[in-house]
């Protein structure tokens, strides 16, 4: 949340706002300006909360959302807009977020106008409430808004989202006094409120109503049962600021020093949520005294509890937070602790991999080694904990490369966490993330020139692009990673890049300038004596070269493919290689050669057990007796392969696929 609640600390009870939360309801009722001219509303009606932070914005639309739920059965999704600090949450970011929550899959790459796009595909038909919490401006949040009257929007903001037609504000100040010294006996207990009402009238004027304000003037009292009301709210009246500030620094300078600096240092902490282990590490103390720590953090209201064990900072105290760190704390130390988070964040997921390891490996063995409070006790602890901290994981890259003095260790931890992700949720699942972090690795090779590293990045990206279609911008990068290959004399990413670029080629038609990189990929295989590769590249060329129709470049590059798979063992790859150079024979108008060529490369597939293999090729050899006018042969191949396809599916749906398949 944004937004301290309007609650006590560890309660759900709302204070107050009863009027505002009436006419918020009302306004989802009442007729907008489309629909007096008898059109319907094209789009989602949007309600408007807007006010300074620590006002409660947030809390009041929570407590809206709660209260019309049930007319929205396909449910509520949240976006925030914003970072703690303040800093805009970029909109394709908040769109791959609301993705993920709706269960569409996300491009890896997609532009912000295609996450824009899928996010009002996917709300256009769903009776359902979008939160857009502390939006900046209405160019942020417009783009997200769904195409649907039977939708609901509540944005929050601090001011109005002027460029959002109809738009329903409702700007809050202070609460009312009754309900502002609610929310204070709530934290304080009723016998202090009564016996010095006065007082407590004045300390939430001296609060000015704003309930971030009155929960850290609770929070501080509930921790001194024998100061009076009255102490307090002179107190207040000495220090200089606005109330919340005024309120925040009492909070503060209240603290032991040691949990005043862990206070701190909590604005270092990606998104504002901290666990015991960020917080130990921030603080350089131990896990059990952060953990403790943050627990009296969330009874003084200067933290809000989140799942599985995490702290949120509210958004509103992480400015000031920042401020009494840039103040109080030398930047050698503050660069220290972030340092030791960032250390922390890389054990636990290398911890978070290794688990997923058989037992008996290095991983599990080294895994074995670190402190009890680093290990996870099963693979399914460790896939809970990983999605439970995704977007905080992915926020401390982000950190670490924008810090631009800790790149080593956050190229250590973009590593260990595009690991751990793959480990737990498979390349294809976690697609969408890694190409966020291999972005960030390619900031961080092209600041520093790691050619190397560079020319990684740009074939990881290149990858990704292609297997979503975009081939032209996978061309563009897997160029540049050939030019960083060479710079950095890498023979492994120049080859690779090189082949790369062949299969971009391939895609877009170009057999010529396809057939030219593979064969440039090709002579370096063949100086490093590479034979595995030289037999794919073979393989690759004479594919090509027959779409080309250069058949008799084709055969030979199927033939040297051919004797490579047979030279490596690999009975299945030579037969495919034997099967497609029948297939550029017959292409050629040589029937009786293909026919050889094919009963030889269904032998192979035989010795090679591979069964679909043999079938394919022996419907191959069926549809090349037929042109050769020997129709009883042709039956009995269809015959032989239809036997041994009897537990693999139908022959005649393999009949329309090459050998390869």
């Amino acid at each position: 949340m944004t937004d301290q609640a309007v609650a006590a600390a560890g309660s759900r009870q709302f204070y107050g706002r009863q009027r505002e939360l009436k006419a918020l309801r009302a306004d989802i009722e009442r007729t907008g300006l489309d629909t007096l001219t008898g059109r319907k509303e094209p789009r989602a009606r949007v309600l408007l909360v807007a006010g300074r932070p620590g006002s409660g914005r947030t809390a009041l639309a929570e407590e809206l959302i709660a209260s019309v739920a049930d007319r929205y059965p396909d449910g509520v999704y949240r976006a925030r807009l914003s970072e703690p600090g303040g800093e805009p949450v970029p909109t394709a970011r908040a769109a791959r977020e609301l993705l993920r929550d709706l269960g569409v899959a996300e491009p890896p790459g997609a532009a912000e106008d295609e996450l824009t796009e899928l996010v009002r595909e996917a709300l256009g038909t769903r009776r359902a409430v979008l939160l857009l919490d502390d939006a900046v401006d209405a160019e942020q949040a417009d783009p997200l808004l769904p195409d649907n009257p039977d939708a609901l929007v509540v944005a929050v903001a601090r001011g109005p989202l002027t460029g959002i037609p109809d738009v329903r504000p409702c700007t809050l100040g202070g609460l009312d006094p009754k309900s502002a010294i609610e929310l204070l006996t709530s934290a304080t207990g009723s016998v202090r409120i009564t016996v010095d009402p006065q007082a407590a009238e004045a300390l939430v004027e001296e609060c000015g109503g704003l309930p971030g304000a009155v929960v850290l003037a609770g929070g501080w009292l509930a921790g001194r049962p024998e100061t009076s009301v009255a102490d307090l709210a002179k107190r207040l009246r000495g220090l200089n600021g606005d109330p919340l500030t005024r309120a925040f620094l009492l909070a503060h300078q209240a603290l032991p020093q040691p949990a005043a600096r862990i206070l701190r240092y909590l604005a270092l902490a990606p998104l504002g949520r901290a666990d015991a282990h960020t917080a130990s590490a921030l603080a350089g103390c131990s896990v059990q005294a952060a953990a403790t720590t943050l627990a009296d953090f969330a009874r003084l209201g200067l933290v809000a509890e989140a799942a599985d064990g995490e702290y949120e900072a509210p958004g509103h105290l992480v400015p000031l937070l920042r401020a009494q760190l840039e103040e109080r704390d030398r930047p050698a130390e503050v660069q220290l602790a972030r340092a030791r988070m960032l250390e922390r964040t890389v054990r636990l997921l290398q911890s978070c991999r290794a688990v997923t390891e058989p037992e008996g490996s290095p991983a599990r063995r080294k895994l074995a080694g670190l402190p009890r409070a680093l290990r996870f006790p099963t693979a399914e602890d460790a896939a809970r904990w990983l999605a439970s901290r995704r977007p905080a994981l992915l926020a401390c890259a982000r950190m670490a490369v924008a810090d631009g003095e800790l790149d080593t260790l956050a190229r250590r931890l973009i590593a260990s966490l595009v690991r751990a992700l793959t480990a737990h949720g498979g390349a294809e699942a976690a697609a969408p993330d890694l190409y966020g972090l291999h972005r960030l690795v390619l900031d961080v090779a092209e600041r520093r020139g790691l050619h190397r590293e560079r020319a990684a990045a740009l074939l990881n990206l290149g990858d990704l692009d292609a297997r979503t279609g975009r081939t032209k911008d996978a061309l563009l990068r897997y160029r540049l990673a050939w030019e960083a290959g060479r710079q950095a004399n890498d023979p492994y990413a120049t080859g690779r890049a090189m082949e790369s670029v062949g299969g971009s080629y391939q895609e877009l038609g170009d057999w010529q300038r396809a057939g030219d990189w593979y064969g440039r990929a090709l002579a370096q295989r063949l100086a490093h004596d590479e034979r595995a590769d030289q037999a794919r590249l073979y393989a690759r060329l004479g594919a090509v070269k027959t779409y080309a129709g250069r058949y008799g470049e084709a055969l030979r590059h199927w033939r040297a493919a051919a004797s490579g798979y047979r030279r490596l063992g690999d009975l299945p790859g030579h037969a495919r290689a034997l099967s497609e150079a029948a297939r550029v024979q017959e292409y050629a108008g040589r029937p009786e050669e293909s026919l050889r060529t094919c009963e030889e490369a269904v032998e192979w597939a035989r010795r090679a057990r591979d069964t679909r293999l043999q079938a394919a090729l022996q419907l191959r050899l069926a549809d090349t007796l037929d042109r050769l006018g020997d129709p009883a042969a042709a039956r009995l191949h269809r015959a032989a392969a239809d036997r041994l396809l009897e537990t693999e599916g139908s022959a005649y749906e393999i009949r329309s696929g090459s050998a390869e398949d």
